[in-house]
């Protein structure tokens, strides 16, 4: 079928000239008919994003009951209820119902996420139908329909611009880039990535200043827009490391608890002839012993006690999961506009026709100043100074006015940028504008006519009036209408090319933005008076000087990338931004290191491409980009697409990834990362759906602070678990031997059932609590297939329950030896198994180095407010005669006592020995 009647252009439409691309789609500058229009619409269909059908709640009811944790909770459940305990079946069935609704709750952000892209969408046009304007709901535009647009206007479809005058958009939502992008009709090249299509208007973006009109070439599905949303819907959403290994642990535990179980059903109705009845009832004390079932509220409430802290450090999580995430981040690929950098553009560097000057100070506080040889000056110092600086000032229209201690632009950023400039500078003096060219793509200048007293013996002897045309702009732009400069003494000489371009040249190769500032005397000439400005009248002009301008990195930002980079973990820039703007900012923040010939590296590497853009990327098969990404800091020009690969290059190659974003680009790629990270003050809604953390400052630092706070998080669940096991596993290895070997239960189901409930309500909740071990962020990323517990971390809570059990039948060999009443034992057994637990904790709050420290009695208050709370309902359990009743316990002789705390430092000093020893097994 010929292309006209498929209504789509056969080369990408930007490549194509304004007729081509109206020939191509079988249209006119005229628009289409209305039966024209409607049998287009039959054809493509409507001009919105496809929803895709959302599964019932009965089905993410089952999907989440089906999960491993949920399964152990709710089987723990039953077999408190069988032993009778409803006061637990109770407590443990509301937390299982809790975690189901929470997972079913943030199921819905990626449904959140789809829905807020359709809002970004307009919702009517200005459309040419039947040869005359009219306005249409957006829903009903086709390609080839012409649409006219202003101004403030949201663009309904992706198009070809056919006509413009002063036309600028807003492509920050595709791009990440903030400054609006000049628009023309001029063809670009194929490979043009989407901020370069400077012919095109892509759906869901903003018209800031100027008229048009364009061609549909693109609805729907099909648009940039809702290819986006075409790849968020299909992107995989992985699990959490966390995620992944509580499932696994709690497999583990599921299958060795089952099989113990049927052991000890057969041993002991067959081997020691037991009551079937009694032993299905010392194999359910068994059950509930080993089962952790506290773990789940557990880990939930220690990354619940973390999204918490993070949010006093302005990271707001929206994933609890993501928390310990981000303590597992070995890659952070991050925007740079804002994120990295200020986005505030700020003048570093000015040069005249005799001086080159630098300018301190950063962004738009006007804090600062201009020197020249590490000398302060001002704009007076100097003539060639104070006219440049005057240019500056002068023909500009932007205004910097303090907010809420904060220094915000109205304006343009660059004309931002020079304007602080001559804030520095000291420039001060009054005048009046008299005529304006404002700036325009076509012309790329901006032009002003200005009256303006200098002081006498600044640039003349008196203090004469003089009437002025400036212009500031391309420096190509100006060249070209320039004539001459001013030499050291202040006179006019032919303008030497030569000396401006190599000044340009040098500038943009630090990754500056240069603009040129220019000038014409007009006294005495037919415009000294004129109230009117045209394009020709902007020739014979004098170059005043070049001045370099950059969105400076945030300073500490530098810092934060120090520390990742310390800590192991690689720091990536992917933005929409220039090659060499992008490498030069990433060379200032560490990101790649230059060598003295010129070659750019990543730090940890002397060989390999460290700079890449979205064409580059193109042109890689997935193999080829997986090698890339092993060496490349930088992506410039880059795509959603590009992003999500890149992505799902890295994670291929076993990274775990944190993305950060801001721009509905940045959505499917926040989505697919391990942790998506969304800026809060210029992300739009979209991301922030699609997010796990959500920046409150769009400062990289707080990425660095979070990930910090997110290795706490593991930690302290590592500490928790390895804690909490071997309760449950020296109580169960009780039951387990008494019954493997024919003696009485040393322990009720209810005393066990006693210490699980003491230990978890107290002692473990208290490790939620710790702070960051020395060297927390000088370690090197954990391995993301390494469990919550390690190989050692396993054998360690394997011994200590061993040694925890063997203490408990320990004590009950002994006081059974003494022909001791059945409920002292009992009692003297649960003493010793609580203050073992207690003096555990202590070994558990370093994982990484020996207890036996004085720093061990400080820094967690809750140890100290958990252990008095233990000690308290331990003497309940043993002293108030409801507890004797309920639990079969009984007050217990000040030796009992004495013998219980003894055998604890005895376990506290024999699991730090076994520390020791794993320690120097490890370094080995």
């Amino acid at each position: 079928m010929p292309a006209t009647q498929q209504h789509r252009t056969t080369v990408p439409s930007y490549t194509l000239t304004p007729h081509d691309t109206l020939s191509e789609l079988g249209t006119t500058t005229q628009g289409l008919t209305a039966d024209e229009a409607a049998q287009r619409l039959h054809t493509h269909g409507p001009n919105a994003t496809p929803s895709a059908p959302k599964p019932g709640m009965l089905a993410k009811l089952l999907e989440h009951l089906s999960d491993v944790l949920v399964i152990i909770l709710l089987g723990a459940g039953i077999l408190k209820a069988i032993v009778g305990d409803w006061l637990d079946f109770t407590i443990i069935m509301i937390v299982a119902v809790v975690n189901v609704a929470v997972g079913i709750i943030q199921e819905g952000r990626a449904e959140k996420a789809l829905d807020s892209i359709k809002n970004m969408l307009a919702l009517t046009a200005d459309v040419k139908r039947n040869n005359s304007w009219t306005t249409v709901e957006a829903r009903e535009l086709v390609p080839g329909d012409v649409v006219r647009v202003r101004s403030g206007d949201r663009i309904p479809a992706d198009m070809r611009i056919i006509e413009s005058v002063n036309l600028n958009a807003d492509e920050s939502i595709l791009t990440g880039e903030s400054d609006a992008v000049a628009k023309n009709t001029q063809a670009v090249a194929p490979n043009a990535p989407i901020g370069d299509r400077t012919n095109m208007l892509h759906s869901g973006t903003i018209i800031t200043t100027g008229t048009g009109k364009a061609v549909v070439t693109e609805t729907g599905p099909d648009t940039e827009i809702g290819r986006i949303q075409t790849l968020m819907a299909d992107v995989e959403t992985l699990e959490t490391p966390l995620s992944r290994q509580l499932g696994k642990l709690g497999k583990v535990i599921a299958i060795i608890v089952g099989i113990m179980a049927l052991i000890m059903i057969v041993i002991g109705v067959f081997i020691h002839k037991f009551d079937f009845n009694e032993t299905v009832s010392a194999t359910i004390g068994f059950a509930v012993a080993a089962i952790p079932e506290g773990l789940p509220a557990l880990v939930t409430i220690t990354l619940a006690m973390g999204v918490q802290h993070m949010a006093r450090r302005k990271a707001i999580t929206r994933k609890l999961t993501a928390v310990e995430a981000l303590g597992s981040v070995t890659t952070i690929c991050s925007d740079k506009t804002g994120t990295l950098t200020k986005n505030e553009m700020t003048a570093r560097i000015a040069v005249t026709s005799t001086t080159h000057y630098t300018i301190t100070g950063e962004g738009y506080a006007p804090h600062g100043e201009i020197r020249t040889e590490d000398t302060p000056t001002t704009y007076l110092s100097n003539p060639l100074l104070t006219r440049m600086i005057a240019g500056a000032a002068l023909c500009n229209d932007a205004q910097v006015v303090e907010q809420d201690e904060q220094w915000k632009l109205v304006g343009q950023p660059t004309e931002g940028a020079i304007r602080v400039m001559a804030t520095k500078a000291g420039f001060n003096l009054t005048h009046e504008r008299q005529a304006l060219v404002p700036f325009e793509s076509s012309h790329k200048f901006m032009a002003t006519i200005d009256t303006i007293t200098f002081p006498a013996g600044s640039i003349t002897e008196t203090d004469t009036a003089h009437t002025l045309l400036h212009a500031v702009g391309a420096p190509d732009r100006l060249f070209e209408r320039a004539t001459s400069q001013y030499a050291a003494d202040g006179t006019t000489i032919p303008i030497d090319l030569d000396y401006w371009e190599n000044i340009q040249t040098e500038l943009g190769s630090k990754g500056l933005r240069v603009l040129a500032i220019a000038s014409r005397d007009l006294n005495g000439t037919p415009l000294e008076n004129s109230h009117e400005l045209a394009i020709d009248d902007v020739h014979d002009l004098t170059l005043l000087g070049l001045v370099g301008i950059v969105d400076p990195p945030r300073p500490e930002a530098v810092h934060a990338i120090q520390e990742c980079q310390r800590a192991g973990i690689d720091v990536i820039m992917i933005t929409g931004d220039h090659a060499g703007t992008a490498t030069a900012i990433a060379t200032e923040l560490g990101i790649v290191k230059r060598a003295d010939d010129g070659t750019i590296t990543a730090p940890n590497s002397d060989s390999g491409t460290a700079v890449m853009t979205g064409a580059d990327v193109d042109s890689l098969t997935p193999e080829e980009l997986r090698t890339a990404v092993r060496t490349v800091r930088v992506f410039a020009r880059t795509s959603p697409e590009h992003k999500l690969r890149i992505v799902e290059a890295l994670q291929y190659n076993g990274h775990v990834v944190a993305m950060t974003g801001d721009g509905v680009n940045d959505a499917p790629a926040l989505q697919r990362a391990n942790v998506g990270v969304a800026m809060g003050i210029k992300g739009t809604e979209a991301t922030k759906e699609a997010a796990d953390v959500v920046l409150a400052d769009d400062n990289f630092a707080t990425i660095e602070t979070a990930v910090e706070e997110g290795r706490r998080i593991f930690d302290n669940i590592r500490k928790s678990v390895v804690f909490l096991l071997p309760t449950n596993g020296a109580q169960s290895l009780v039951i387990l031997i008494a019954v493997l070997f024919g003696w009485a239960l040393p322990l009720t189901p209810a005393q066990i059932l006693w210490v699980n409930m003491v230990t978890a309500v107290t002692l473990s909740l208290a490790l939620a609590y710790e702070p960051g071990e020395p060297g927390l962020m000088t370690r090197k990323p954990r391995d993301p297939n390494e469990g919550v517990l390690s190989r050692g971390a396993l054998i360690h809570v394997g011994l200590v329950s061993l040694l925890i059990g063997g203490v408990t039948l320990a004590v009950v060999a002994f006081e059974t030896a003494r022909d001791t009443d059945i409920h002292i034992i009992h009692t003297t057994a649960v003493t010793t198994l609580v203050l073992a637990q207690l003096a555990y904790l202590l070994n558990c709050r370093f994982l990484h180095r020996s207890s036996l420290t004085p720093n061990v009695l400080r820094g967690n208050k809750m140890v100290w407010i958990a252990s008095g709370a233990l000690l308290s309902l331990q003497l309940i359990f043993t002293l108030v005669p409801a507890m004797n009743t309920w639990f079969g316990s009984t007050p217990i002789s000040l030796d009992r006592w004495m013998m219980a705390l003894v055998l604890a430092i005895g376990v506290f000093l024999l699991v730090e020995l076994g520390k020791t020893v794993q320690r120097k097994v490890a370094r080995r």
